[in-house]
């Protein structure tokens, strides 16, 4: 690997962990703030929205500019939401309800997380050649979730009574910080992480990658992201991997607070031990992700498919366990099945994009996708607990729903490849030579 793509790792290991931290201390701002239940998975919801709402113009942003800079720009914008959820009184103080602010600061981190995203996957195909994207995500992704995993566990223990007992006790002089609870003195500390990947993203360097100068009025902004929606989505391969990466990430945003609330109801655990558990599951995806990383070619990437079935299926052992290592182990396997299927797809999606359109482009497609399905399956899981359903009738649902989906996107394959022909000659075509007759039968 190129020397520029360890510091894309370092910065993303920091930023990854600072935002795994923050949804922790954030929902224990929360229950601070004596927020209702359904309130939470609306934090991801704030955070999420951005990537919907700004999708058309992120990837024209990540593209016009050296892609290092574009990261550090956004970076700081993280911190200023940071900082606007630690000072949630002050800004409270002109009569809107201090949960509100929390929530609105976490979407401003999510605005600066969404203009982030095209940068950090879209400069990973300006560096690399093709055949090295298998290996570079497994490394990226497993490298993420190793920074959620810590992310998760720091968070946890920031807020835990005896860790925050020593942060509040430290006073800076002539500062009056108005920090004086848990959450805050954990909010103040993840600000720091925010800082170090900052400094990471300065030296992240410039690929030479320049694409023919960005539109700026809106609606040539929103015409050409629906030229690249369409042309995704329309080609046979591209489609497919959309599918798979949209319903994952709904699916893993969801499964956060399902595993959180479960960890309350089933296992009467607090939100410090709790988050633990998440740390347990994200291990699990970077396993799965190595052994994607060293046995799955990307021509071989569809091969993988079953695999999300198999976690569905998994997800809804969850009620049936009680003893505490046997939860670790399905966290982790559930983990795993998850990072085996994840990373081939993602890699398959960012060449797909990168040969018919361009690296920002199509990581802003792919981003607005995902994340439109967080947002629903965000807000079905919401309502759910405004209804009152019992987590383990949750987890059923969630359960089925993601195994019948994997297994309507591999019917859908497969009538692709009986349509088109055999999938795994397209993959791995060269940007420029993507006009061949037989990609002009599967795009």
């Amino acid at each position: 690997m190129k020397r520029g793509f360890y510091n894309i790792m370092a910065a993303q290991f920091f930023s990854s962990l600072a935002d795994n931290a923050l949804l922790i201390a954030s929902i224990a701002l929360l229950i601070q703030l004596d927020g209702p239940a359904w309130m939470t998975p609306l934090l991801k919801f704030f955070f999420t929205v951005s990537y919907v709402a700004l999708a058309p113009f992120v990837g024209p942003f990540a593209d016009a500019w050296p892609k290092g800079k574009v990261m550090f720009i956004t970076n700081t914008i993280k911190v200023i939401g940071c900082l606007m959820m630690l000072f949630y009184e002050f800004i409270a103080g002109s009569g809107m309800p201090a949960y509100l602010v929390a929530l609105i600061a976490y979407g401003v981190v999510g605005f600066g997380a969404a203009g982030y995203a095209p940068a950090k996957y879209g400069i990973v195909t300006e560096l690399l050649p093709p055949e090295k994207l298998v290996m570079a995500n497994a490394w990226l992704e497993g490298l993420t979730v190793i920074s959620a995993i810590v992310g998760f566990v720091v968070g946890g223990y920031l807020i835990k009574p005896s860790v925050s007992k020593a942060l509040l006790s430290f006073d800076m002089p002539y500062i009056d910080t108005s920090i004086d609870t848990p959450a805050e003195a954990a909010i103040a500390v993840i600000v720091i992480f925010y800082i170090i990947a900052a400094i990471f993203n300065l030296f992240i360097p410039d690929t030479g990658a320049r694409y023919e100068k960005q539109k700026t009025r809106p609606l040539e902004l929103i015409a050409h992201f629906g030229y690249c929606f369409n042309t995704l989505w329309k080609d046979k391969l591209g489609q497919i991997s959309l599918a798979v990466t949209t319903l994952f990430w709904g699916a893993g945003a969801t499964l956060q607070f399902i595993v959180l609330r479960w960890s309350e109801q089933h296992l009467q655990m607090s939100l410090d031990k709790a988050s633990v558990l998440q740390g347990v599951f994200a291990f699990g995806i970077a396993f799965g992700a190595v052994i994607a990383g060293q046995f799955i070619p990307l021509k071989k990437s569809l091969r993988v498919l079953p695999a999300g079935i198999a976690m569905g299926i998994m997800v809804m052992a969850m009620p049936l366990v009680h003893f505490m290592p046997t939860v670790y182990v399905l966290m982790i396997m559930v983990g795993t099945i998850a990072g085996f299927f994840l990373v081939p797809m993602n890699a398959l999606l960012q060449h797909r994009g990168h040969v018919l359109l361009s690296a920002g482009n199509s990581i802003a497609v792919q981003n607005f996708n995902e994340n439109l399905c967080i947002l629903v399956m965000l807000a079905f899981y919401a309502l759910l607990l405004s209804l009152d359903i019992h987590i383990n009738t949750a987890i059923i649902i969630f359960g089925t729903f993601v195994s019948l989906s994997m297994g309507g996107v591999i019917l859908w394959h497969r009538r692709n490849q009986r349509v088109y022909g055999n999938s795994e000659q397209l993959i791995g075509i060269e940007k420029g030579e993507s006009l061949t007759h037989f990609d002009q039968r599967f795009h």
